[in-house]
């Protein structure tokens, strides 16, 4: 089994899946989205969610990573300690590339928004459960949401 190791995430290694998105300090701008926002269905509307993750222990295994083809889609913890962002590239098969794997912890005063597209491991929160809004366009049809199971399971390790 593949394994990789959680990194402390950071803008730069976060940027070819997203924006991390850091909760501004007291006296600091707003952090907004505009332009970031994709919806590339004319059908599709604004969904948002509040979701509340279980607590995961490290180390775990992954077998299974999502994607929406046609929208961003933002997680903005409200109440969280930490949680996993396990990010991939696209292979020739369209499919996640096992080889590229990413693994990051994201700190719970830090959100995440995937650009449209991209592979990435369900929400999981570290250490205990956290509590997410998370924001995604959806017209209802199979195109909303792509789950696969990896080629190989993939063991993330602290």
């Amino acid at each position: 089994m593949a394994s990789i190791q959680l990194k402390a995430v950071t803008a730069a290694a976060f940027a070819p899946f997203g924006l991390l998105l850091p909760t501004p300090a007291l006296g600091q701008p707003r952090l907004e989205l505009y332009g970031e926002l994709a919806n590339l269905r004319a059908t599709a509307k604004p969904r948002l969610t509040l979701a509340t993750a279980p607590p995961r222990m490290l180390p775990l295994t992954a077998t299974e990573m999502e994607r929406h083809i046609q929208s961003t889609q933002t997680f903005v913890p409200i109440d969280c300690a930490s949680y996993l962002v396990m990010v991939a590239p696209h292979g020739a098969d369209d499919r996640p590339d096992p080889t590229g794997v990413r693994g990051f912890r994201v700190p719970g005063d830090v959100g995440v928004h995937y650009f449209a597209n991209t592979w990435h491991h369900p929400l999981t929160a570290l250490e205990r459960p956290g509590s997410f809004v998370v924001l995604t366009f959806i017209d209802g049809g199979p195109g909303d949401e792509q789950f696969v199971k990896l080629s190989g399971a993939i063991q993330i390790v602290d």
